[in-house]
């Protein structure tokens, strides 16, 4: 229990996540499924809701539906409908929303979040999931020159799921944690690319709490905030709504609290408060009903296990092999299992070098900066994994130093040569040849005996100069691990 004065209280909230699916089309017609564009351009009868167009349900809209429940743990029923919400809006241009409200596509799943600070070894929490059920999206008001405003219909129809969770979560860290979980498993299983400046995931946040007031539990009302495309947005919105009811429960003035209303809050965020928008309408308000131009989903086990096998491993069962199978750290699994392609870029790279570990350094502290500093992704290479395996594997082998190294990767970044090409090319191929190396050592001694002797009179610092001065005459190319045994051996006598 938390502490405000004399009161004690436990912060209550659940998620409603909106989340665009990948889709070719839109959910129900065959309209192009993309973001931006000329308003108004990506629109047919059917999602602009003219008389006489009826709807039609793509087959890839019902495939990344239950992807998206089976990456989140939910059972899949083989049957689930369509039903109408009816509400007035200006950009909901049917007045009424394709949904599914009885009888939902996925129920009964949980995720686990992790309360871990970043580097530390993971600490997991449960939150369970309600149902996910496939809906469509609306229209988007643009509000310009002040005074007008227009709405681009482009987003009607776009394929949406909602992913509705129970209120396990008590804190505001932990609804931002756990937006941020679903958000990073269902970009991984390839149904949304999760970009929430363009809208792509939106949260809404039902907050109260439960107040004990002179050993009497009092549940505040619930606050739905709605709309919210960011982490921070989630938690800084959570934080003020617990503040402000709070405030408003010890004030004398509570017409909210003696209604009972639910009330619909949007986040203002210049000014980092909630707005109150409206009083929260009930579902009977939405007059549902089933929709009347689509049949009820009827899905076999086989095409619900064909299209669950497709899923593939996630994000957490990746980390924890990841760290068995190549002794990585937690920073490290964390970074490479933030993106699908990344994380399959590493391993195939892992597979064909004889250092996983040093493949991972490779990839974190050179390929990703480059990335940065290019505003590039992995695909905009000109090499793949297989030239960062074999790169490890040549400096494990001695036949290039780590410096040399970092020029052969230059080389790669800019040309996309092979390192064994640009290694030949450049001449830069070490030599182990002990008797080569023994014979440039004598040759160092034989011309710096001033600093043979200094060596002598204790001045240990002058094995490095030595060694430093063998690899210059030898133009970088003598194994440095030889060298320096050589040299060593030669100063013990």
């Amino acid at each position: 229990m938390l502490k405000h004065g004399n009161l004690e209280y436990e912060i209550i909230i659940g998620c409603e996540i909106h989340c665009q699916l990948l889709t070719k089309t839109k959910a129900f017609c065959s309209c192009e499924n993309r973001y931006g564009g000329i308003p108004n351009t990506r629109v047919c009868p059917s999602c602009l809701g003219l008389p006489g167009a009826l709807p039609r349900v793509s087959k890839e809209y019902v495939e990344f539906g239950i992807k998206a429940g089976c990456a989140l743990g939910c059972r899949i029923n083989n049957f689930s409908k369509f039903d109408r919400k009816h509400y007035f809006y200006p950009d909901l241009v049917k007045g009424y929303q394709i949904t599914q409200f009885y009888t939902p596509l996925c129920e009964e799943g949980e995720v686990e979040i992790n309360l871990a600070a970043q580097n530390e070894e993971p600490k997991f929490k449960k939150v369970r999931i309600e149902r996910i059920h496939l809906e469509e999206d609306v229209g988007k008001s643009l509000h310009i020159e002040g005074s007008h405003s227009y709405i681009d219909f482009n987003r009607s129809g776009v394929p949406l799921i909602e992913i509705v969770s129970k209120p396990d979560m008590s804190t505001p860290d932990e609804a931002a944690r756990y937006m941020q979980t679903i958000r990073e498993i269902l970009k991984f299983v390839g149904v949304t690319d999760g970009n929430m400046e363009e809208g792509a995931l939106r949260c809404d946040a039902n907050i109260n709490l439960k107040i004990i007031d002179n050993g009497v539990e009092f549940r505040t009302p619930i606050s739905e905030i709605k709309n919210m495309n960011s982490f921070k947005a989630v938690k800084d919105a959570c934080t003020y709504e617990v503040s402000r009811q709070l405030e408003e429960y010890t004030s004398e003035n509570r017409i909210a609290f003696k209604s009972g209303f639910k009330r619909t809050m949007g986040w203002d965020e210049p000014s980092g408060q909630t707005v109150i928008q409206r009083t929260k309408t009930i579902a009977e308000d939405y007059r549902f009903m089933p929709e009347p131009d689509l049949r009820a989903l009827e899905l076999s086990d086989e095409f619900i296990k064909r299209v669950s096998d497709s899923v593939g491993e996630l994000p957490e069962a990746k980390r924890l092999r990841f760290k068995k199978e190549y002794h990585l750290s937690e920073f490290d699994v964390q970074t490479l299992t933030s993106e699908r392609e990344l994380a399959e870029w590493f391993e195939e790279a892992a597979k064909k070098s004889s250092s996983p570990k040093k493949c991972a350094n490779w990839i974190l502290a050179e390929v990703l900066a480059v990335l940065n500093e290019t505003n590039s992704s992995l695909s905009d290479l000109k090499f793949g994994p297989c030239a960062i395996a074999e790169l490890v594997n040549v400096i494990e082998e001695g036949k290039i130093t780590s410096k040399q190294a970092k020029d052969v990767f230059a080389e790669m970044i800019a040309l996309g040569k092979k390192p064994s090409a640009i290694i030949a090319e450049k001449g830069m191929e070490q030599v182990s040849d002990s008797s080569f190396i023994e014979k440039i050592v004598e040759e160092v001694f034989a011309e710096n005996t001033e600093a043979v002797q200094d060596w002598k009179n204790g001045k240990t610092n002058v094995a490095g100069w030595l060694m430093g001065q063998v690899m210059k005459k030898s133009g970088g190319k003598a194994n440095p691990k030889q060298a320096a045994e050589l040299v060593n051996k030669r100063l013990a006598q």
